[in-house]
């Protein structure tokens, strides 16, 4: 028995190595040679020796690129796990394998659907996640927000994509559910005659993730007519952590309501007189982003719900640090804790980071601490709950109107001639691929001379290298007068700066959308509509 495991594991991992040969007959050859190596290599190993194999081939699939290889690693690894004795496989341990990637009980990934279907139409909105392999969380969190979305717009065709390739392996080794990374639902979007691409991620915030996303998605811009992100579910990022918004008022009103009816509250304040406090675990993020963590705290207690903290699995803002959000607990004198993950879905972190059984723990921690006579957790994504899913829904009919949002106040007056003299004024795009830095809060410095205007903006970085002021078409035109860049260095809310490219771009009037084409360092122009609106004299 030992000896025909041992055999499937070599030839598994032959098969790995192979994958990438042509069908010449050179191939041919070294298959054969493949093969005989593996029943040479597989007459004398020890189950240790055996485990070992498998997580190897685990470790092969747990990397965040996507290569041609990727399918028959993914099933090689599987069957070399399925072939182990329950002794074998309690010791497979490597760099990142461990009994539970095949062995955990997550849930029914039939429940799920990986919404990889073609037929898609000539409109799609592409629902983007990091992802999660927990079966359960996926199907009700993620397809949650899915649903929500095909529900309420029944002409658009719903697809999904994963920015975790890490996970895409995951779940298709194990449960053998296949999952779109970005690039493939684009390329899908692509082969299927999409025109028209909406795009909804369920990020938190405008963090790395999104940023990348936003990148990926460039490159596929020129192939649909139009192309339009929605905001993630907090919305714009603000410069400070008191900077808040609709968007996260209504998330902070949601997920406390969520929290306070899991464990039977009708009211904050009900809560906090029998001494609970709630406590949302976030990720955590060293990207500029996470002032939104701060900012959430900032939305609690402006809503007076003093008992309800935000904490972070990776202590990013510091304040949101396990150790720091247990002393603020406990200075505030509740004695009972309810932790509950601030995340789309309850995956690896709620129910290991958060509500595991290991020390370092949230729940493990806040007992140790000592200081409160319980502590509990609910293990609940954002995505189940429908005032969020609908949230999202909100999100994307923005992005489908391609809205640009302006203050109530404009009026006509504001497009009169403005005096000479410096102003500070909104900068709106059509695009969240093309936007003011975050750290200028949407606005850029107008300048008036002689009747003339010109607006100076810095951007989010150095991926666009030239405008201009027209279509993407006359751009490319002999002699067009392109606006070249100027270095500018940002300052962000904590403090970090970065050096982006910034653009002086006339402006004809006021309060009037204008044509303005950008050019990526891809070499590929793109047609934008943006606008200028609110001028204020700068202090």
């Amino acid at each position: 028995m030992k000896k025909g495991i041992a055999l499937l594991l070599a030839l598994s991992m032959a098969l790995a190595a192979l994958t990438g040969c042509s069908g010449g007959a050179d191939s041919g050859d070294a298959s054969a040679e493949a093969v005989t190596s593996a029943e040479s290599s597989a007459a004398e190993l020890t189950d240790e020796e055996i485990a070992a194999n498998v997580a190897a081939l685990i470790d092969a699939i747990y990397v965040q690129t996507r290569t041609d290889e990727t399918d028959a690693q993914c099933a090689a690894a599987k069957a070399a796990w399925d072939a182990l004795t329950d002794e074998q496989k309690a010791l497979v341990e490597g760099e990142n394998a461990d009994p539970d990637y095949f062995g955990l009980d997550t849930g029914d990934a039939s429940a799920d659907d990986p919404r990889n279907q073609d037929d898609i139409g000539e409109n799609e909105i592409l629902v983007v996640s990091f992802g999660t392999s927990y079966n359960e969380s996926r199907a009700t969190d993620i397809k949650g927000v899915e649903d929500a979305l095909a529900e309420a717009y029944p002409d658009w065709s719903v697809r999904r994509a994963f920015t975790a390739q890490i996970i895409i392996n995951h779940v298709q080794a194990r449960d053998e559910e296949y999952i779109d990374n970005v690039e493939q639902a684009l390329q899908r979007a692509v082969d299927n005659g999409v025109k028209n691409l909406v795009v909804q991620p369920t990020h938190l915030m405008h963090g790395a993730e999104y940023d990348e996303m936003c990148e990926a998605i460039d490159e596929y811009a020129a192939n649909f007519e139009t192309v339009s992100i929605a905001e993630p579910l907090l919305g714009e990022v603000g410069n400070d952590a008191s900077s808040v918004n609709e968007d996260k008022q209504a998330v902070a009103e949601a997920i406390t309501a969520a929290a306070l009816a899991d464990s039977g509250y009708d009211t904050v304040e009900a809560a906090a007189e029998d001494g609970v406090a709630y406590v949302f675990m976030g990720h955590g993020t060293s990207h500029t982003a996470k002032v939104s963590y701060s900012q959430m705290q900032t939305q609690m207690e402006t809503l007076g719900y003093e008992n309800v903290f935000i904490g972070t699995v990776e202590g990013e803002p510091e304040e949101t640090e396990c150790s720091a959000v247990i002393e603020a607990v406990a200075a505030a004198g509740y004695t009972k804790v309810v932790l509950r993950p601030l995340m789309v879905v309850a995956g690896d972190h709620a129910n290991n980071d958060m509500a595991g059984d290991d020390e370092d723990s949230w729940l493990s921690q806040f007992t140790a601490s000592g200081y409160f006579d319980s502590v509990d957790c609910q293990i609940a994504g954002l995505g189940r709950i429908e005032a969020i899913q609908q949230l999202y829904v909100a999100h994307t009919a923005v992005a489908m109107e391609g809205l640009v949002v302006v203050s109530a106040c404009d009026t006509d007056d504001d497009a009169a001639a403005l005096e000479d003299g410096v102003y500070t004024a909104a900068f709106n795009t059509d695009s969240s691929m093309f936007h003011v830095n975050e750290a200028c809060d949407g606005k850029g410095t107008l300048t008036v001379e002689n009747g003339e205007m010109t607006i100076h903006v810095s951007l989010v970085s150095q991926n666009i290298v030239n405008l201009y002021v027209g279509s993407a078409e006359d751009a490319q035109a002999e002699g067009a007068a392109l606006l070249e860049p100027t270095v500018d260095t940002v300052t962000y809310s904590d403090g970090t700066t970065e050096e982006v490219y910034g653009f002086d771009i006339p402006v004809a009037a006021i309060g009037e959308d204008f044509d303005l084409a950008i050019l990526g360092t891809k070499g590929t122009w793109y047609d934008h509509v943006v606008s200028v609106t609110d001028p204020e004299p700068a202090e």
